[in-house]
């Protein structure tokens, strides 16, 4: 084991019903009131990756970004009116660097000018 990997494993996890407390009081009391739009709680940036589904909600659409979701946590965003959104293509495509616009192959070397 020269390039172990210690927890490797570890998902941290949030219930729903702690889901609000990622925002301010403040914050969920301007989407109380403004129900045309609803917060958008980033789990990932919070530092936990999955939503398990202990717990109750505020009768409050919410949309929840997170790596995974239990079948009761989903059932539960969306039955607020919430929505699930799984964000782990996101945090792949932010870690890994695109170079789209270099050229490779045999024209690669012409210059052009």
């Amino acid at each position: 084991n020269f390039h172990t990997i210690k927890h490797g494993k570890v998902i941290p996890i949030i219930n729903v019903d702690k889901l609000w407390s990622l925002v301010t009081e403040q914050t969920r009391l301007w989407y109380k009131e403004h129900t045309e739009k609803a917060p958008i709680i980033d789990c990932v940036r919070h530092g936990y990756m999955k939503v398990t589904g202990k717990g109750h909600l505020p009768e409050q659409p919410l949309i929840v970004k997170a790596r995974y979701f239990t079948k009761e946590a989903e059932a539960k965003i969306k039955a607020v009116g919430g929505v699930c959104v799984l964000s782990a293509a996101e945090a792949a495509l932010a870690g890994r660097r695109l170079d789209s616009h270099r050229v490779s192959g045999p024209k690669a070397c012409v210059r052009r000018g």
